[in-house]
């Protein structure tokens, strides 16, 4: 794991380390990969940013940025120089919108805000509530997600299926480039001549439109490639970048959109005995405009009965809907939660309970938000190995592609929980693996292989909210086409023609694999113990926002 010094930009505000307790540090994230980094660096603001990118290009190093570190994918390590943004938090003041929103933005949005690349989400929040505000992209990861980092996988959660994405919530992006220079892109304001954004628009007038139309599904949700269906619809190069994962520029500020919060809510749980009914409950709940719909799969209801987290519904319960509702006066909410479990029963849901306070519709919502928790919490030679866990297929498709991912791990023999976005057809899936077994390795590369060839028998996308990391990169070609990865690695050259951003993210390096090095792997050498007991920690108290060198640091001086 050692590797020769790489020494620090001259002129460089910030930390610069390329000591092996430092790699070590950043060699790991929430997602199963491990790999080491040359150096990592800690810039102090923008222009500490650009003095780092111009320093890369002069040295030929490649450049992995990354918030919290809370990424699934892999996008967020890997071999180069780490650029952790998070300490670039600043919160600005909100500003009314001016006018109507833009082209591609929310169409409830009234504010906006302006917030540094590693301000977290939940901060954001807490700034947009003090005015009755709200920032709706909430993940189950917003207490430690950093907004860069959102805005680079194009995040989600689940008021995606009323408000769309995160890339619906960002008006603004200060970049910068490849070549080092910086310049604003935003929303219905001229662009910045810069030779990279005129690279880019003559891609998108010469290749643009065929290019997008190759690439579409039909999917409610999609993180993987680069968003050239959004960017064609709207022409906001703000588009394009969301969602490049750090590939065509680092971010090193955000003007986010805000909206009213909601004045009253109610949340509706309904328990269904059969996969088909759960799915028709899915499209009845889209059907009357509700906010949120959420899956619980058995295997996860299963889990929570073995702990204190039980949902008030029968044992044979094949899956659970969580619904929430959002309307002007209480009694609407009330009113239309009692409509819906109407529909739902005619659906053939069986339990249906009514959350019409918050109290109520937080017990309700709790095995939801601890899903993750749960599953960092098993035997620790059992590993939650999330490698199948972003698959986005169209709604009609649901039913099926549970179905199949369920016989995939039955074949490969794996025990694994399902949740997630069942409004948007979005589902999260997390095989657990006994690592005492010697064929663990064999058989989780082949049900990520069934899985792939099932989403795409079905017309689905790898990544709904996660982004393709280097976990999916190499997979993106039988996927979706070569005449589809070919015009995105276009855009990249035309952003990063030496690709010296991110490499081997979207579009991956020559020999790439999906599964490599699996942190969870006891094969692998250790960690230093001040770094491995110091990531163990942020895993176990899910703290990703925690400043990983203070951490290991302090580890290393007890």
């Amino acid at each position: 794991m050692r590797s020769p010094s790489t020494p620090a930009p001259r002129n460089f505000r910030g930390i610069f380390r390329s000591d092996e307790l430092a790699r070590a540090a950043y060699s790991e994230a929430a997602g199963v990969a491990q790999a080491w980094p040359r150096a990592v660096a800690v810039p102090a603001d923008a222009d500490a940013v650009a003095t780092l990118v111009q320093w890369a290009a002069t040295t030929r190093q490649p450049l992995i940025p990354r918030g919290s570190g809370s990424s699934m994918a892999g996008g967020a390590v890997g071999d180069g120089v780490i650029v952790d943004l998070s300490r670039i938090d600043a919160i600005g003041t909100i500003e009314p919108l001016a006018g109507a929103p833009p082209r591609g933005l929310g169409a409830t949005a009234t504010h906006t805000i302006v917030v540094g690349p590693g301000a977290l989400c939940a901060a954001v929040e807490r700034a947009a509530a003090e005015r009755g505000l709200r920032f709706p992209i909430d993940p189950s990861s917003r207490a430690f997600a950093t907004v860069g980092g959102m805005a680079a996988t194009n995040a989600a959660g689940p008021h995606t299926l009323s408000r769309g994405a995160m890339r619906a919530w960002v008006n603004g992006i200060e970049c910068v480039f490849a070549d080092g220079t910086r310049g604003w892109i935003r929303r219905g304001a001229p662009l910045p001549k810069l030779p990279v954004i005129e690279r880019l628009v003559s891609w998108a007038t010469a290749r643009g439109a065929a290019a997008a139309a190759s690439g579409a599904r039909d999917v409610r949700k999609d993180s993987s490639g680069y968003a050239l269906g959004p960017w064609h619809v709207s022409g906001e190069l703000v588009d394009l970048l969301v969602g490049s994962e750090g590939t065509l520029a680092l971010f090193t500020a955000l003007e986010l959109a805000l909206e009213p919060r909601p004045a009253a809510t109610a949340t509706v749980l309904a328990a269904f005995t059969t996969l088909e009914g759960a799915a028709a409950g899915a499209a009845t709940a889209r059907d009357a405009r509700v906010s949120t719909c959420e899956l619980l799969d058995r295997t996860l209801l299963d889990l929570a009965r073995t702990g204190t987290r039980a949902l008030p519904v029968a044992g044979d319960a094949e899956a659970v809907l969580l619904i929430g509702l959002e309307h002007a006066t209480p009694a609407e909410a009330a009113a239309a939660a009692a409509a819906l479990e109407a529909r739902l029963h005619a659906d053939g849901a069986r339990d249906v309970t009514l959350g019409l306070t918050k109290d109520t519709e937080h017990a309700l919502w709790e095995l939801r938000h601890a899903a993750s928790p749960m599953l960092a919490a098993l035997d620790p030679a059992i590993a939650s190995v999330q490698v199948i866990e972003d698959g986005c297929v169209p709604p009609d498709q649901l039913v099926e592609y549970v179905r199949g991912v369920r016989a995939a791990l039955d074949q490969h023999h794996f025990r694994g929980v399902i949740f997630g976005h069942a409004g948007d057809a979005h589902v999260h899936v997390n095989p657990l693996v006994d690592l005492r077994e010697g064929d663990w390795r064999v058989r989780l590369d082949a049900l990520l292989a069934d899985v792939v060839a099932l989403t795409a028998r079905l017309g689905g996308t790898l990544s709904g909210e996660h982004g393709d990391g280097r976990l999916r990169a190499p997979l993106n070609r039988a996927h979706w086409g070569s005449a589809v990865v070919e015009a995105w690695a276009e855009v990249k050259a035309a952003a990063d023609p030496d690709g010296r951003l991110n490499p081997g993210v979207i579009i991956p390096l020559e020999g790439q694999r999906a599964l490599r090095d699996i942190k969870y792997d006891p094969a692998l050498p250790p960690l230093p113990g001040a770094a491995r007991a110091a990531l163990d920690e942020i895993a176990r108290t899910r703290s990703w926002q925690r400043a990983r060198l203070e951490l290991v640091d302090a580890r290393r001086l007890r």
